[in-house]
């Protein structure tokens, strides 16, 4: 990094300190997001034209305020910074070495809407996981057949008036996912499309009476499985370095 470079840097914490010193604001999630971004575009290292690596492991600093509010959001809030920094850096081109994780570190002396990003490259194994978002909640999907529904009998139990006891299911062989209506009343919308049977694709969009079904496959590093806390690296869809799986096989993602 230049003169240049770290001067603005310490220019940009100078405002940025005084303005939290001045308003005492508390820190938003979307800040965060931007401080991931702007990480990877400093830490960015053109290996060749085809290659450019950024780092797999954030660390986000907060002071105690900021820290209890954002961890009270849980695993939700790191999994959507996580996709953060692998949207970014598909854009951008960049490329990892490693599954990607995010913590945060609560950090006494910074002030309420203060915060410091550390990063570094983390060799690490990584191992994919399904799952389904149902009405803002996460469910792994731990078993070949997943039924979805108003009833009690079903695996995942909404209070929706306008579903089915059972709605939906959903197929899980492994490798990849299919959805099937249960001859439901209402029946049932896959990206907007009415379905009885269909494969789902990650980050497809089922839709059952008010409620919105999100299946997704969820990266997970080695390290992430062991430790289990919430401040450890949360499950997400991040790339390997050699890019993601080709889009004719959406799951055959064994590393």
């Amino acid at each position: 990094m230049g003169i240049l470079d770290n001067f603005e840097k310490g220019l940009e914490r100078a405002v940025n300190g005084a303005f939290a010193k001045t308003f005492r604001s508390g820190l938003q999630p979307v800040e965060i997001g931007s401080a991931l971004k702007r990480e990877l575009d400093t830490k960015a290292a053109v290996v060749s034209r085809e290659r450019i690596l950024v780092p797999n492991s954030f660390v986000v600093n907060l002071g105690q305020s900021d820290f209890e509010r954002m961890s009270a959001l849980g695993a939700t809030l790191i999994d959507d910074l996580v996709q953060i920094v692998q949207k970014h850096a598909t854009a951008q081109s960049f490329q990892f070495a490693g599954g990607i994780s995010v913590t945060l570190a609560e950090v006494p002396r910074l002030s309420a809407g203060l915060l410091e990003v550390e990063s570094s490259t983390i060799q690490r194994d990584v191992t994919w996981m399904p799952v389904l978002d149902v009405a803002g909640k996460r469910y792994p999907i731990t078993q070949s057949r997943t039924v979805i529904g108003r009833g009690h009998d079903a695996d995942i139990t909404v209070e929706d008036t306008g579903i089915s006891r059972k709605h939906i299911e959903v197929v899980w062989d492994g490798k990849r996912a299919e959805a099937r209506d249960l001859d439901s009343t209402n029946g049932s919308q896959l990206n907007g499309q009415a379905f009885k049977r269909a494969v789902i694709e990650p980050d497809s969009v089922i839709q059952i009476g008010r409620t919105r079904v999100v299946f997704r496959v969820l990266a997970q590093s080695a390290s992430a499985s062991a430790a289990g806390s919430p401040a450890s690296p949360s499950p997400s869809a991040p790339a390997p370095a050699d890019g993601p799986p080709p889009a004719a096989e959406p799951f055959r993602w064994d590393l």
